[in-house]
């Protein structure tokens, strides 16, 4: 169910900012977010390339560029961000509608692997209201998605709960699910910390191919040699699938506003996530659009605003085809 708090838009209290490398390129960054206008959504500025309406991004589905070990949105041959999804979920996690990302690079940084340590980043400038309702995507009909042993699917719910289920034929890791319903307590406590993760013998072949070249035992955890190879283990028992239930809760937040659903998926990963979220929004009869009624909105403090007109970004806030 929807409670009073989530009847009205968010943004971010204040501009804060992070730095790290990037998981892939291992090049550094510096991320930024800054409090953004009612009804403008999610949009990443390359603040490293040239001014202009081609460098904002917004992050929207219809945007995703590849899946291919993370979620990259924009222009491969131009403006692009890629490994969005630790941001992005815990923007949705913590219920945050409109902000503006300015990034100086093209991947977003690693930090720990986790989405904590962006959440930890907006909780402490806090989070404020805006006096716009807040609009959902509310499932109406099941879809589903299966490639081989991987499906996933979306269904009528009243609330977003994931369910997400892996299996690896690697002890360390395998049969793992878990089932949580995405409020920003339950994602603070129960998603937001769990870590990326990888195979130290896959490493060679990775950054041959051009990725992991800023993966550490700093930042994922790696599994090697029939065990943990991190010193400080797991945080959770089940750390794999709750990662990558923080992943789902990133890549389907790229729908562009909240959803009434339940998403499950079994052996998938970025590119299944995005596969059902293109099958949710190509038939317009499959979700419809609704706010939850409220009498006024509750008062609150002007914050810091930058608008995405400064960059020339035209944002609708509805999913792509809406």
């Amino acid at each position: 169910m929807v409670g009073s708090r989530h009847r009205w838009q968010h943004t971010i209290a204040d501009c804060v900012s992070v730095s790290g490398v990037g998981v892939h390129r291992g090049l550094p960054a510096i991320l930024s977010i800054f409090p953004a206008e009612r009804d403008s959504g999610i949009v990443f500025v390359r603040s490293d390339l040239p001014a202009g309406k081609a460098n904002a991004i917004p992050a929207r589905h219809h945007l995703t560029a590849t899946t291919e070990l993370a979620t990259v949105i924009g222009d491969r041959s131009g403006a692009a961000v890629s490994t969005i999804e630790h941001v992005m979920a815990a923007l949705y996690g913590l219920g945050i509608d409109n902000a503006l990302i300015a990034i100086d690079g093209p991947e977003v940084p690693i930090l720990d692997g986790s989405a904590k340590p962006f959440a930890e980043a907006i909780a402490k400038v806090g989070i404020e209201r805006q006096e716009a309702p807040r609009r959902y995507l509310r499932v109406k009909q099941a879809v589903r998605v299966e490639n081989g042993q991987q499906f996933g699917e979306i269904l009528p719910h009243d609330r977003f709960t994931v369910d997400v289920e892996i299996v690896y034929p690697d002890a360390e890791i395998g049969h793992q699910r878990v089932v949580v319903d995405v409020t920003a307590d339950k994602f603070s406590r129960e998603l937001a910390s769990a870590r990326t993760f990888g195979f130290y013998r896959d490493v060679e072949k990775l950054r041959a191919a051009g990725y992991a070249r800023g993966a550490s035992l700093d930042n994922t955890v790696v599994i090697g040699e029939g065990k943990i190879l991190n010193k400080d283990g797991l945080r959770f028992h089940d750390e794999f699938v709750r990662h990558k239930a923080l992943d789902a809760v990133g890549d389907l937040a790229l729908i562009g506003m909240p959803l009434l659903g339940l998403y499950r998926s079994s052996r998938g990963g970025h590119k299944l996530n995005a596969q059902v979220v293109a099958a949710l929004l190509a038939d317009p009869s499959h979700y419809d659009v609704v706010e939850i009624a409220a009498e006024r909105a509750p008062a609150s403090r002007r914050s810091r605003v930058v608008s995405v007109d400064r960059v020339g970004a035209q944002i609708a806030y509805a999913p792509e085809g809406r």
